[in-house]
């Protein structure tokens, strides 16, 4: 009897934990890797994640909500124009930390930006797309997504080991720097 009061009393799987995490290790597994790789982000990336955040910012200030309630997820929408921005200004920037500002904005809106999008444009979409989940389920899943990320640059600083120039090139990517050529075949 003790079992099946257990068993009624645990949680179902809930599936919107494992979308919202296929769907943020998605959107960061790529950003992630050329990071490790290159040791820097590509612009589509970032002018990506900028297109789709503000398409989520002009959604955002749509809703019928009272403008208090959409307050931070507009200005957490506006953080990739917060980049584009400072790429302008600082565009003719020589100062080590003007770079470094800029850089880093971009490193922060492409591995936190992507995936915060991702979920805000979902709520908006579904307003209750994720009531269903635990707080533990919650850290899980960003626990999961946190080891995805890191794992995605250990892999992308790692290519030598398993991958070869010729997979960058044939894929359509530059070569990264340390890439190994394949060994060549002879007949």
């Amino acid at each position: 009897m003790a079992t099946d009061a257990a068993a009624t009393a645990r949680r179902p799987p809930h599936p919107l934990g494992g979308l919202i995490l296929v769907g943020m290790a998605l959107a960061v597994w790529w950003p992630a890797f050329t990071l490790g790789a290159w040791g820097t982000l590509f612009f589509d990336q970032l002018l990506t994640i900028w297109v789709v955040s503000t398409a989520g910012f002009v959604i955002v200030l749509m809703q019928p909500r009272p403008f208090p309630h959409r307050l931070g997820k507009s200005l957490a929408l506006l953080v990739p124009s917060l980049w584009l921005a400072l790429a302008f200004l600082l565009s003719d920037e020589t100062d080590d930390f003007g770079v470094f500002l800029v850089d880093l904005v971009g490193i922060l809106v492409a591995l936190i930006g992507m995936p915060f999008t991702l979920v805000v444009l979902v709520r908006v979409v579904w307003p209750d797309f994720g009531h269903g989940l635990t707080r533990g389920r919650k850290v899980v899943v960003t626990a999961a997504f946190v080891a995805i990320a890191l794992g995605s640059f250990v892999l992308g600083a790692s290519h030598p080991y398993f991958l070869t120039c010729e997979d960058f090139a044939i894929s359509g990517n530059s070569e990264p720097p340390g890439c190994v050529h394949a060994e060549p075949t002879t007949p």
